[in-house]
């Protein structure tokens, strides 16, 4: 007997559309979890903004509540840098007291459909880069650890990791090194050694 598994529906052009012409005044938020050595589970929050595929904000908690993510948003989005769109799934935590809060500040919240990731695909694509490249290669040992782990990434990613959907840019943006006549490759330790960064100086 041959099984017949469904496969997703591919994402439509009205959402593409959406996401590419609402990139410089759209963030997106997701939650993904992180075990620590004595197997308690950690919740990191972040915030992306689309254009440049920043990490504006993120943090660590063990008790992720609507109040604590609602907090988050007010951190994310100073009164002078607030997104006109928020786009986010339909997770039980954004209950009542975080859309309240959206609704002052001003921002339209857009929700992804039910069981749809890839219609947040900048957050999905982001988490799975911090997993590979830092997370599945580092055991934590509690929120502290973590938050600073989190925090030499996102150091590394913004400013060293280029992206191919920024034309091999960082979000930072970086200058583009010519290579010196007589140069020497230096590598620069990113996350504790994990990553590196590769500079040309001119030989001495």
């Amino acid at each position: 007997m041959i099984k017949r598994y469904k496969v997703g529906k591919p994402p439509s052009q009205t959402w593409r559309t959406f996401l590419k012409i609402h990139m410089n005044n759209t963030y997106a938020i997701d939650f993904f979890t992180v075990p620590t050595v004595d197997f308690k589970i950690l919740y990191v929050f972040i915030v992306l903004w689309h254009e440049r595929r920043k990490v504006v904000h993120f943090n660590v908690t063990m008790n992720a509540t609507a109040q604590w993510t609602s907090q988050q948003i007010i951190e994310a989005c100073p009164w002078n840098k607030v997104p006109k769109y928020l786009l986010r799934d339909r997770d039980g935590i954004y209950g009542k007291v975080f859309q309240g809060r959206i609704k002052n500040m001003g921002i339209e919240q857009v929700k992804t459909a039910p069981h749809s990731p890839w219609q947040n695909p900048y957050c999905e694509r982001i988490i799975g880069s911090i997993r590979r490249d830092c997370l599945n290669h580092i055991i934590m040992l509690n929120e502290a650890h973590l938050k600073g782990i989190l925090s030499d990434y996102f150091e590394y990613y913004h400013r060293d990791r280029t992206h191919l959907g920024l034309s091999k840019d960082t979000p930072y943006k970086r200058q583009i090194q010519i290579e010196p006549e007589n140069g020497k490759l230096i590598a620069l330790p990113r996350v504790g050694g994990l990553h590196h960064r590769y500079i040309w100086k001119e030989a001495a």
